[in-house]
């Protein structure tokens, strides 16, 4: 199955955090944190949304940070996705 999202949405998979502290402690599932950085997985096409023309500054494999309250949880095949509006993503992440 494949997510298609509709006006400024963008679909996102959550990267794993690092799970030992920098001084070398192993933190249980409790106290990790939700990440913030995401993978693009696919993109809206924009266009006029609440009366406003959006384009789209994100694509398909670029990774994100997103604000951390944002979007709604969705699974599909087994995969936990995130669909945000474009306004929601802070940072491309460049290497």
């Amino acid at each position: 199955m494949k997510l298609k999202p509709l006006a400024d949405r963008v679909v996102i998979k959550s990267l794993d955090v690092e799970e030992t502290t920098k001084s070398g402690f192993i933190l249980a599932g409790s106290a990790k944190e939700k990440p913030q950085m995401a993978e693009v997985i696919a993109v809206g096409p924009g266009g006029v949304v609440d009366g406003k023309e959006i384009t789209m500054n994100v694509t398909v494999g670029d990774r994100v940070i997103y604000s951390k309250y944002a979007g709604n949880e969705v699974k599909v095949d087994g995969v936990e996705y995130i669909i945000v509006r474009q306004n929601d993503i802070l940072a491309v992440v460049e290497d």
